[in-house]
């Protein structure tokens, strides 16, 4: 059985945050209460929530880049439309660009994120506008990276050009809050999802747990992994369900599907080993089971040893990938552990209408140490939503202070 322990995070295992990324922590708060006050005419918001539809085209293939959408607006009327397909190829205005031609000289650009100003992979979107000879650029949200973080909109304005910031900002900044935390804490986001009847049970005491869920809820996270780069599971998952961990979807991105175990006492004929259709990485600790390791790499599974396999050392090696966004759809002991140690951000719970009762059926999290209701957490931002005839809660794990 692989155990992973629940260690609490202390200040000193923090990562050091500069002063100006807690700035621009202190902004993206002041620019949610600013969201609620209106910016823009009905025209801009209707052109910014188009950015944001053309923006999702590139759902879980773009990190460790934004997800970008902009649309050219001449005479009230759309001329070009564009969205940023993957890291190394070019940003979603100059797919804009391209497609108004001459008819950009004078217009009004709309993208979700502001354009960037610096030498990457790609020339700097800011001079691309500006050559272009665009009026106006509205932009949703400023950029947190601070290779941007305001530069873009002031090289814009130095140029002449008239900006406004912050339409639809709530709504941009939800659709990159991956790439957001990436950038502030260094890590990517963390989501917990899990699937539990009335009752609080994720499976009955045999083990047993397909479906506990409706279908409209199965194709929620469906949907889910497909906006992720990678979903986690451990090794009792692997054993007891003998999951998929794919988005089920014809022509979607399926996340890199991880397996977390010390032992790697793992049945051969699991699905995940099955990596045609989606890969699949395994991480475990040095010297652990090397017979099963050669097996492995034979099937085309990745194996990464960690010195030490935790939450936090895998989340580490996923963010020295690239990723932004990472599911963890695994058992009570490492989610506990999980959320412990930091790696979970944002909490996605699926409440079913069944009960199915037993003292020892496992539940959605493990031990984490509590023993007063006042040590419980409490979720911020909460929304509800019903799912066919399953509820939906989501919600955020509190932020530590800085």
């Amino acid at each position: 059985m692989d155990n992973f322990p629940v260690v609490a995070q202390s200040d000193a295992d923090l990562p050091n945050y500069t002063h100006k990324h807690k700035l621009l922590v202190q902004s993206a708060v002041e620019s949610d209460s600013q969201a609620k006050a209106r910016v823009g005419s009905d025209f801009d918001v209707r052109m910014m929530r188009r950015c944001l539809e053309l923006a999702r085209c590139a759902l879980g293939r773009t990190s460790p880049n934004p997800l970008v959408g902009a649309v050219v607006v001449k005479d009230g009327e759309i001329v070009g439309e564009g969205f940023h397909p993957r890291a190394g190829e070019p940003h979603a205005e100059v797919f804009a660009l391209r497609a108004a031609g001459d008819r950009a000289r004078g217009a009004t650009v709309y993208v979700s994120l502001e354009p960037c100003n610096h030498y990457g992979r790609t020339p700097p979107c800011s001079e691309g506008l500006i050559a272009a000879g665009v009026a106006k650029v509205v932009v949703g949200m400023v950029d947190p990276n601070p290779l941007v973080a305001g530069g873009g909109i002031a090289r814009l304005r130095a140029a002449g050009i008239e900006v406004v910031v912050g339409v639809e900002t709530e709504a941009c900044q939800q659709l990159n809050e991956g790439f957001v935390h990436r950038i502030l804490y260094k890590r990517p986001l963390g989501i917990l999802k899990y699937a539990m009847t009335l009752d609080g049970k994720i499976a009955t005491t045999s083990g047993h747990s397909a479906w506990v869920t409706n279908q409209d809820a199965r194709g929620e996270v469906h949907q889910l992994r497909a906006a992720c780069d990678a979903v986690i599971v451990g090794g009792n998952t692997v054993r007891l369900d003998n999951p998929h961990l794919t988005s089920h979807q014809m022509e979607a991105h399926n996340p890199l599907r991880v397996v977390m175990s010390r032992h790697l006492n793992l049945p051969e004929d699991a699905r995940l080993w099955q990596t045609a259709q989606a890969p699949t990485l395994v991480l475990t600790e040095v010297g652990a089971n090397p017979d099963f390791q050669k097996f492995l790499l034979k099937q085309g599974v990745e194996v990464v040893e960690l010195t030490s396999l935790t939450p936090d050392q895998a989340m580490a090696h996923l963010y020295e990938r690239g990723f932004c966004s990472v599911l963890w759809e695994c058992g009570g002991t490492l989610t506990a552990s999980a959320i412990a140690q930091g790696a979970v951000q944002k909490i996605l719970a699926f409440i079913a209408p069944k009960i199915i009762g037993g003292s020892h059926a496992p539940t959605p999290v493990g031990d984490l140490g509590f023993t007063n209701m006042t040590e419980a957490i409490a979720l911020e931002r909460v929304r509800w939503r019903v799912v066919g005839s399953d509820c939906l809660v989501e919600g955020y794990l509190p932020q530590i202070k800085q």
